[in-house]
């Protein structure tokens, strides 16, 4: 089961058809690509990418069901203000 604390190196290796690579494409994530943040746990690439950790977690583990909608996408891809302004 796909935790917050779940990396994103092992969400890549549970998915190797690409299909984790492709959802964080779609929310604008170059981890997959760029080689940057591997090990760092999905909730906090949330965080650092700006996008809604619970809402990410979700659509990573609809992911994992075989459910994944437009609407887990939509939900996870909006981008949020940090606390004291964007940096």
């Amino acid at each position: 089961m796909i935790r917050g604390s779940t990396t994103i190196v092992e969400i890549l290796r549970q998915f190797p058809d690409g299909e984790a690579a492709e959802l964080m494409r779609k929310l604008y994530w170059p981890c997959p690509h760029c080689g940057g943040a591997l090990r760092e746990p999905l909730t906090m690439a949330a965080v650092r990418h700006r996008n809604p950790p619970r809402a990410v977690l979700e659509a990573f583990r609809a992911l994992e069901r075989g459910e994944l909608r437009d609407e887990h996408i939509e939900a996870a891809g909006i981008k949020v203000a940090r606390a004291g302004g964007f940096r």
